[in-house]
């Protein structure tokens, strides 16, 4: 690799691996430390091809879910499974993942935009802007930059577009599933969003145990699925269709239960 090997977007492959390596190794505690990442189905991702790989996931914070998943993908790639224990995996780390985050929220600050540098694909929200609710055109220039990077490697991307729960998967995700063809990966998260602020930049809470499961990939006919039924899809296997509400209690309902039940203990 020459020193000044630039990946499709421009970035310098030198200073991408060093900033991979030092978010790394500055965050590790966060998942192994001050809290305890449980992983499942790592195995998945030494199997995948090395390109044109999309996964999907539910979201909780801004940084500290994509932060994880760089962490399981690299230790997985590096013959771990289902842990990250040893940050010598961040020596090599696999320099095409990259992510889709929000323009807006990638240059709200210095940090965000040093993150920005280690893969981000922005683009611009169609739906909500500084706050408010809008409704604008897709930028096709975003959605070939998605392309572009599934060329190149692998994405992460979160459908519903935001961090609060059970919302509608949005259905620009499915045109560029059945545009590009990708494999797609689902993952489930949990956790994060009680222990990390809404940036994930600040460790709110210690002791939690968060969780990341990786599912095998989605079965998709590309030419006869029709875009809600892969939305639809999507839904289910990231646990995020309203179905689910029935059976799964929210993390704000679930922390209020154990707010009652320390008063309850202190009590009696």
């Amino acid at each position: 690799m020459g020193l000044f090997k630039e990946n499709p977007f421009g970035q310098v492959l030198f200073l991408k691996k060093w900033l991979i390596r030092i978010a790394g190794l500055l965050t590790h505690q966060r998942y192994r430390g001050f809290n305890e990442l449980r992983i499942e189905g790592s195995e998945i991702i030494k199997d995948l091809p090395e390109k044109n790989v999309m996964f999907v996931s539910n979201h909780q914070t801004y940084f500290a879910d994509v932060v994880a998943m760089f962490h399981v993908f690299n230790a997985s790639l590096s013959g771990r499974v289902d842990t990250i224990k040893n940050v010598g995996y961040l020596w090599r780390p696999k320099m095409n993942i990259y992510y889709v985050a929000a323009k807006e929220t990638m240059s709200s600050g210095f940090l965000p935009k040093i993150l920005a540098y280690a893969g981000a694909i922005t683009v611009e929200r169609t739906w909500r802007a500084a706050g408010k609710e809008v409704n604008r055109q897709v930028k096709m220039s975003d959605v070939s930059n998605i392309g572009k990077a599934l060329g190149d490697g692998w994405v992460i991307t979160f459908p519903q577009g935001t961090t609060k729960p059970f919302k509608p998967i949005r259905r620009g995700t499915a045109h560029i599933i059945r545009e590009y063809k990708p494999i797609v990966v689902p993952i489930v998260i949990d956790g994060f969003r009680r222990s990390f602020d809404k940036k994930g930049l600040v460790v709110k809470k210690k002791g939690i145990l968060q969780s990341m499961v990786i599912k095998e990939p989605l079965q998709i006919d590309y030419g006869n699925e029709t875009v809600e039924e892969i939305v639809e899809k999507l839904e289910y296997a990231i646990e995020q269709h309203p179905s689910f509400l029935k059976v799964v209690p929210s993390e704000e309902a679930l922390a209020e239960y154990e707010e009652l039940n320390k008063k309850r203990q202190f009590r009696y």
